[in-house]
């Protein structure tokens, strides 16, 4: 994606289901699931920079010892520095004889992660500051282990302010800024009236007081305290807990927005955002790790039982199409075969802008994210090219102009050539720097391969999105005019991106679209401000309806324009001014129906259609236009100034 975007984090979880001896006697360590959460979290690293955090939790821990343990670090580097950091002083300890590592017990008593239950965050942060104190996992501590939370995830909840308020009503004072802090205050309340409601019901029994810490953690009903928790959340998540006392659980949306899979076998149950890192690290087969069906929660008791349950009606299926597209890792056999279809599904388009002219066209890829799309579309403009030869050649054979000559001519001309143009020579992380250095910096990252394009030569590369067009214009573009061609068509995987994200995505300030600049552009140049201001009397009207009946009223800007339109006009915005080249620049983006198509599987679609699966997405496209059209900036569900 050449386009800056941040966007959903990663999670990672292991339970260990036996106990420590036992992953020493097999593995000749104790350290077996902190070694498994670092790997994890390793295969997830494309899913967060800005920071990361890990907890663990010890089961059966006698009375005077900790139980609960969380480190956070949001430096550069902070995934291997914390791990370093936490081994080092392993051997530390160890070299001191202040642990036997060789001794699971003197491990899980000495050594903070030397515990049954792991949990671990990548944070790509949407909001809130950028510090390690944004950092997951949230910890809500207590003398009581089951009043003890911790809570990380993948989410963003479109309603955090009503969340507030009702935090507010209650008599809480919840501490503003986080959505992440909003769901454990909420867990957490529910969670301190449950363990209150059974020490008094066990007190007024008669019951000892060295029995009641016991017999509360067995009696604690964590599916019910979930299940009352989630009613009003509006949002997209993947949410892990963990309770003091080892109860721990995970839960994801309703529309499977946020992604989450889960394995389990005799030795461990792990669950993580994408599915080739459970595979990889366990060593497991596709069919051993399960998505997490949309609405479900995983229970697992201290003790070890596990209950799956619906914490919520069904709900269509809408999973952000993103993680297809770009988020997920390309290794995942299915993601894979999806990005290769969204690449094949663009050769009409591609046909069609340069003219059939394969011998003048050369074809690449920028970035390196969309080289598995570009694979797809080689594939597709073979295959368009060998079903143009077998019809010549069948017209050939029963008009009787086919000859010898003609056979080579078709079998030897006009293919498509694929070369590698742009590469990434410099480890330089564009995507942890500041926007206003960006792209210099990009121009700096790639370079070229120069002698391999011709000044006849049509220049196609592929893309994995297209949000803003700001990178394309001040430096993908200037990048691909050094070879000089006579035509740069950039294809893009996904449809134009048309609406804000609000469940996870940092895409929720219309205003920077290039779509939606492009629709506003066509609007003003036919004269009509004044249905610039309609809109925005309309998305006020929307926004006094009740949840459940709004609607997206800025549809209303994209309605008097075809796609070709739109796409024409992101063509002319984009084109650098600033150059000598005066070739012609081609936008291609995806059609809706072929995104479909190539994923053959329900997918969220709600930026490309203005379709979203929860009110909360119809309040933030409405508010998103009401801040362009007053001037505002801020994410569009924010509330309006």
């Amino acid at each position: 994606m050449s386009d800056f975007l941040t966007h959903e984090c990663g999670i990672a979880a292991v339970r260990l289901r036996r106990p420590l001896e036992y992953y020493q006697d097999r593995y000749d360590t104790s350290l077996w699931g902190f070694q498994k959460l670092f790997l994890l979290m390793e295969k997830q690293h494309n899913r967060g920079h800005d920071g990361i955090g890990i907890g663990c939790a010890k089961l059966h821990m006698p009375l005077g010892h900790p139980y609960i343990f969380r480190r956070r670090d949001a430096e550069k580097d902070s995934l291997s520095n914390l791990f370093r950091d936490e081994i080092k002083s392993f051997h530390k300890m160890a070299r001191k004889q202040m642990l036997n590592p060789d001794l699971p017990s003197s491990v899980k008593e000495k050594f903070d992660f030397g515990g049954e239950i792991l949990i671990g965050h990548l944070r790509y942060g949407t909001s809130g500051e950028f510090d390690s104190g944004s950092c997951h996992p949230y910890l809500r501590r207590s003398n009581w282990p089951t009043r003890t939370l911790m809570v990380m995830g993948n989410f963003n909840m479109t309603n955090t302010a009503e969340l507030n308020t009702k935090l507010i009503d209650r008599g809480q004072h919840p501490v503003f800024g986080t959505d992440t802090q909003t769901v454990l205050e909420e867990i957490g309340f529910h969670l301190d009236e449950a363990h209150t409601d059974l020490y008094r019901k066990l007190r007024d029994q008669g019951v000892s007081g060295s029995l009641i810490p016991d017999m509360i953690s067995s009696m604690l009903d964590v599916e019910s305290i979930v299940h009352i928790s989630a009613q009003a959340w509006d949002g997209g998540y993947a949410i892990v807990g963990v309770i003091g006392n080892g109860d721990m659980f995970v839960m994801r949306d309703p529309h499977g927005i946020r992604p989450c899979h889960m394995l389990l076998n005799d030795e461990v149950i792990a669950f993580a955002s994408e599915r080739v890192p459970l595979m990889t690290v366990f060593e497991a087969d596709a069919t051993e790790v399960q998505a997490l069906e949309p609405g479900s929660l995983v229970v697992i008791k201290a003790d070890g039982a596990i209950k799956v349950s619906k914490f919520a009606p069904e709900a269509e299926h809408t999973p952000c199409s993103f993680e297809k597209i770009y988020f997920s890792r390309g290794n995942d056999p299915s993601i894979y075969r999806e990005r290769k279809a969204m690449g094949a599904a663009l050769v009409d388009q591609i046909v069609r802008s340069i003219d059939n002219a394969f011998d003048n066209t050369v074809f690449s890829f920028i970035p390196n994210t969309a080289e598995t799309a570009y694979y797809g579309m080689m594939d597709g403009l073979r295959l368009f090219r060998r079903r143009q030869v077998r019809e010549e050649i069948l017209s050939g054979l029963r008009n009787g102009s086919l000859t010898e000559e003609k056979v080579d001519e078709l079998i030897l001309q006009n293919w498509p050539c694929g070369e590698k143009i742009a590469h990434k020579d410099i480890k330089l992380r564009t995507f942890i720097t500041q926007e206003r250095g960006r792209d210099l910096l990009v121009s700096h990252v790639y370079d070229i391969t120069y002698g391999v394009v011709k000044p006849t030569d049509n220049l196609v590369v592929i893309d994995d999105s297209i949000v803003r067009g700001t990178t394309l214009k001040k430096s993908i573009l200037k990048i691909l005019a050094r070879t000089n061609p006579r035509k740069i068509v950039v294809c893009s995987t996904a449809p134009q991106i048309r609406y804000p994200d609000c469940y996870g995505i940092d895409m929720s300030e219309l205003g920077k679209f290039i779509a939606f600049q492009a629709a506003v552009a066509l609007h003003r140049r036919a004269g009509r401000q004044f249905l610039l201001d309609e809109v925005c009397s309309q998305c006020r009207l929307e926004l006094s309806k009740a949840a459940g009946e709004m609607r997206n009223a800025v549809k209303r800007i994209y309605e008097d324009f075809t796609h070709e339109q739109i796409s024409a006009e992101i063509s002319r915005m984009v084109y650098p001014e600033d150059m000598n080249w005066h070739g012609d620049v081609e936008i291609i983006f995806q059609t809706i129906e072929n995104l479909h198509a190539s994923i053959n599987e329900p997918c969220g679609d709600w930026y490309f259609t203005g379709n979203y699966p929860t009110s909360g997405g119809y309040s933030t496209v409405n508010h998103s236009y009401i801040r362009w059209h007053e001037g505002v900036g801020g994410r569009g569900y924010e509330l309006p100034l």
